[in-house]
């Protein structure tokens, strides 16, 4: 129907888009809807109203301050599996939406590709049957094999734990940053993303580049 409104709005008339559960255009046909009239330099207004995504991450327990919200996962396994590899060393909080007759399967597939991490899976949000099952992804998996869950769920999940950093091997890093700069970086730019990378100074892996090579004599 995005047509239709956008006609309605060239005829100088004012719409809005509700909806009776979450917020319109968070993993929603609103979405396009808000983009074709953003294109047409229509002037959108967002008047805020509930979500399960912040309604969900605020009430985990887990980090708020930086998140990653993926929506729905794709629904084939290989795929999700491939989608789920990208996301595992993302130290963010990661939100996500499923459908109840995949949640089995996802949980499934959080367990063997990211581990038994911190984990809520929240449903019916701020109503009278409000569910929130936890505390790891291990303990809601084992919920939901006996207990099939009832409407869409939303999931928050601890981030990646940090890695720790790597053993101060000069050769090997040395290596690496030739490698940065031979792609292009200059210097500054290798050492602060090996920097990065492994957890070592900045300034230790820049001098590191002005020091004699390995093959020097």
């Amino acid at each position: 129907r995005i047509p239709e409104l956008l006609a309605a709005l060239e005829a100088g008339e004012a719409l809005a888009v509700i909806s009776d559960a979450g917020l319109p255009g968070i993993s929603d046909p609103g979405e396009a809807l808000v983009a074709e009239a953003r294109q047409q330099g229509r002037t959108v207004i967002c008047i805020p109203g509930p979500s399960a995504v912040t309604t969900a991450l605020v009430s985990s327990g887990l980090p708020c301050g930086r998140f990653c919200f993926e929506g729905f996962l794709p629904p084939k396994a290989n795929q999700r599996r491939q989608r789920l590899a990208q996301l595992a060393s993302d130290e963010r909080t990661l939100v996500l939406f499923e459908a109840p007759h995949r949640l089995v399967e996802l949980l499934e597939d959080l367990l063997t590709v990211m581990g038994d991490r911190p984990l809520r899976v929240a449903r019916e949000l701020t109503k009278k049957h409000e569910q929130q099952v936890g505390p790891t992804v291990r303990a809601a998996l084992s919920h939901f094999q006996t207990t099939p869950p009832l409407g869409e769920c939303t999931l928050v999940l601890g981030g990646a734990p940090p890695e720790a950093p790597q053993p101060f091997d000069p050769q090997a890093l040395r290596q690496a940053l030739d490698g940065l700069v031979a792609g292009g970086m200059s210097n500054r730019e290798a050492a602060k993303t090996l920097a990065e990378r492994s957890g070592h100074s900045k300034r230790e892996l820049y001098a590191l580049l002005h020091s004699p090579g390995p093959d020097a004599p």
